[in-house]
C-alpha cells in the first residue's frame, strides 16, 4: 500500500478528483495538498508542498496536475531529492519509474480519463529497475550537491 501525495492547480481539480477515486479503488491512501476549489491558485505553491512531502519521506510517490503538467514538473524538480516526470502515456510512466526512479508523476489536466487511468496504473505498479539505471540516477542526485 502506498501513501501518495497529490495536488493540483485550479485547472487540474477535476482530474485530481478522478485520480483520488482511482487511488481509493486500489486501496492506497493519499494526502491531498490542494487545491480544493476552482478558484485560481499558483501551481508552484502546490508543487512545493507535494515535493517536500515526498522528499522528506512522509509520502511517496507524488502526483501533480496542472493545465499542461509542465509548470508542476518544473516547480517540483526544484526541490532537492525530487525526480518529477511529465508523462503523457503508460509507456512514459513505466519508463519514468523503471529508468529514472521518478518519485512524482506530473499530468496535464486535459487528458482523457482512460489515458489518466492507464498512466496512474503504470506509474504506481512499476518499480525502479536499478542496475545500469542506478548509476545514472546517482549522477542526477549528485548534481543537486
Amino acid at each position: 500500500m502506498l501513501r501518495i501525495a497529490i495536488g493540483c492547480d485550479h485547472k487540474g481539480l477535476n482530474t485530481k478528483q478522478f485520480i483520488i477515486s482511482l487511488i481509493d479503488k486500489k486501496g492506497h491512501t493519499y494526502q491531498d495538498f490542494g487545491c480544493y476549489t476552482a478558484e485560481s491558485v499558483d501551481y508552484p505553491d502546490i508543487a512545493q508542498k507535494v515535493a517536500e512531502a515526498v522528499a522528506n519521506g512522509s509520502t511517496e510517490p507524488g502526483i501533480l496536475i496542472c493545465d499542461t503538467g509542465i509548470g508542476m514538473s518544473i516547480a517540483a524538480n526544484k526541490v532537492k531529492g525530487i525526480r518529477a516526470a511529465l508523462c503523457h502515456d503508460a509507456f512514459s510512466a513505466r519508463c519514468a519509474r523503471q529508468h529514472n526512479n521518478a518519485n512524482i508523476l506530473c499530468l496535464g489536466a486535459e487528458q482523457k480519463q482512460d489515458t489518466v487511468r492507464d498512466i496512474i496504473e503504470a506509474f504506481l505498479a512499476t518499480d525502479f529497475e536499478r542496475g545500469r539505471h542506478s548509476r545514472r540516477v546517482d549522477k542526477i542526485i549528485a548534481m543537486e550537491e
